[in-house]
């Protein structure tokens, strides 16, 4: 029988889409090794018009990679967006075992499985493999900084209430610098560290970063200092991986005159301001950015989605439309018409860093646009993190990695003022210290990109997980 590996990510476009590339590569690489991979999606949970776009478009494309998909039986029906991502996570993980034990045995009779693949939130496919006799592994999407303090979320928090927590002033990791209970807040550890308790048992661990990106967090992981109770499993580190852009909204309509526009721009001159697939703000907050790019007086391009009511909330899983100017201060998109473009809810950010014309990149610290704007581009950043690991992410890229600029934000809501964006933005793109970003980014570019070549550690990380399995 052929041989096959099966990839089964968290519910979510992203998810899916992080698993894909991760498929893709292993087919690339070892073509003779595996005629297909076997990608497993729950229906039911986070599903969107988008992601069916998206499996059509790589069914079609990618002949090696095919898609098994199965219902799922809901327990809380109500509607998935009054629920927390961490809700409908747990259920899925509760509900999902006995399909996914079925559909491992289904592919069996056709294939022998060398390994199955697991998202973060999948923890109990763990016992799943196990039970199976198939070598399970973590494909951990984010960095080495996320990985070596989730690690020590199952001991740490073990006894610790969501109460409690919020009496905590530092919190001490292994071989890390300090880690604030604001940076992890977002993470509800009680709830989160259940989904880490897999990590230290499964198989090994799948990274999507490259030696040299993370220095400290990785020499931790491999001192294995993070795991506090047993051996730290293999850890593979083989990106940087990004998605291809199958994902793109073909109904968006606005992308000729942003990118025409963008091709007209001085080289380094444009700041890109993009904040994820999920990322918003309060109009409140909208109209401060407004303030501080048209202060500035810098060429920028920027994304907004729909606004929410509560200044807490940073994310949204609704990309519905709405009015610009009822947003924006008033006259503001024509005052910045000859210096800057708005676009509401999406653009193709790989094509947009790709740009000659952009100089720097605005981000919410998800590691995708981190790694995009790494590999693509080498451009300088100014770290605004939103929710999740996003603030560990901030840490390492300000001050393990030397490649961005935090903004500074109200403790209590996450606010940031016009004034002191427009401080940052100008500190990033006339001053120093943003010469020396520049610089640190243009080598740490360099080294994303040796990571695949002949013998570079990428590459050979991978092989080690291909003869793993063997």
């Amino acid at each position: 029988m052929e041989e096959t590996i099966v990839l089964f990510p968290s519910p979510g476009i992203s998810h899916v889409i992080s698993m894909v590339e991760l498929g893709k590569l292993i087919l690339h690489h070892y073509p003779h090794k595996f005629s297909s991979i076997t990608i497993l999606v729950c229906t039911g949970y986070l599903d969107s018009p988008a992601l069916e776009d998206y499996i059509k478009s790589i069914t079609k494309s990618y002949a090696s990679i095919s898609f098994h998909r199965y219902p799922a039986q809901l327990l809380d029906t109500t509607p998935q967006k009054n629920r927390t991502g961490l809700s409908i996570m747990t259920e899925f993980n509760q509900l999902y075992p006995p399909n996914l034990r079925n559909a491992i045995q289904e592919i069996s009779k056709t294939s022998t499985v060398k390994a199955l693949v697991i998202g973060l939130f999948c923890v109990s496919a763990v016992s799943v493999g196990s039970q199976l006799g198939i070598p399970t592994y973590y494909f951990f999407t984010s960095g080495a900084v996320a990985l070596a303090v989730f690690f020590n979320f199952p001991k740490i928090f073990g006894n610790i209430t969501d109460e409690s927590f919020n009496d905590l002033k530092v919190l001490n990791f292994h071989g890390l610098s300090v880690v604030r209970p604001s940076d992890i807040k977002g993470l509800l550890p009680k709830i989160f560290s259940n989904f880490c308790s897999g990590f230290a048992k499964a198989t090994g661990i799948i990274v999507n970063s490259f030696e040299g990106l993370e220095p400290v967090a990785m020499k931790a992981v491999e001192d294995g200092v993070c795991v506090p109770d047993g051996p730290t499993p293999p850890v593979y580190y083989i990106g940087p991986l990004i998605g291809g852009g199958e994902e793109k909204d073909q109904a968006v309509s606005e992308e000729e005159d942003y990118m025409k526009w963008l091709d007209k721009q001085p080289s380094r001159s444009v700041v890109f301001l993009c904040f994820g697939s999920r990322g918003t703000f309060s109009v409140k907050q909208v109209r401060e950015i407004a303030i501080g790019l048209e202060n500035s007086g810098k060429r920028f391009l920027w994304v907004i989605k729909k606004p929410v009511i509560d200044e807490k909330i940073k994310q949204t899983r609704e990309l519905n439309d709405f009015d610009l100017d009822s947003v924006l201060p008033e006259g503001f998109i024509k005052r910045t018409r000859d210096v800057g473009r708005v676009v509401k809810t999406w653009v193709s950010q790989v094509e947009v860093l790709k740009k000659e014309s952009v100089g720097g990149f605005v981000t919410h610290c998800g590691w995708n646009s981190i790694l995009e704007a790494v590999l693509l581009a080498g451009i300088p950043m100014i770290a605004w993190p939103l929710y999740a690991e996003q603030f560990l992410n901030r840490n390492a890229l300000v001050e393990d990695m030397g490649m961005a600029i935090p903004v500074e934000m109200r403790e209590e809501d996450g606010f940031v003022s016009g004034t002191e964006l427009e401080k940052r933005v100008r500190e990033l793109m006339d001053s120093e210290k943003g010469k020396e970003l520049r610089e640190q980014n243009r080598k740490m570019k360099e080294m994303s990109l040796a990571a695949f070549g002949e013998t570079g550690s990428s590459k050979l990380a991978l092989k080690r997980f291909i003869n793993a399995i063997e």
